[in-house]
């Protein structure tokens, strides 16, 4: 499991341009099952997104494909964990 953290690189104009296209990558990347969750922070500097991987490099490969990445708008950090435990809700993830 990944926690994926942007933190923009220009001004908000600048991100609303490109946002429709962001969230196109966003959808593709729910439909095939990498990414649980996502949203902007709070004050909006950046985004987070909570995914599933086989890998790190593997993440990292979809991440490439993102025009937040590619135009340069956003940098990101991931973090990878190994949940142990969730609300049994949620226990399909561990």
């Amino acid at each position: 499991m990944f926690i994926v953290t942007l933190n923009y690189l220009v001004g908000l104009s600048e991100v609303e341009k490109y946002l429709p296209l962001h969230i196109e990558y966003l959808d593709q990347c729910y439909d095939d099952g990498i990414f649980l969750m996502s949203g902007p922070t709070e004050p909006r500097t950046g985004g987070v997104i909570l995914a599933t991987s086989p890998s790190k490099e593997v993440l990292e490969l979809a991440l490439s494909e993102d025009p937040f990445f590619k135009t340069g708008i956003a940098e990101y950090n991931i973090t990878e964990f190994v949940p142990t435990k969730s609300m049994k809700e949620l226990n399909y993830l561990i």
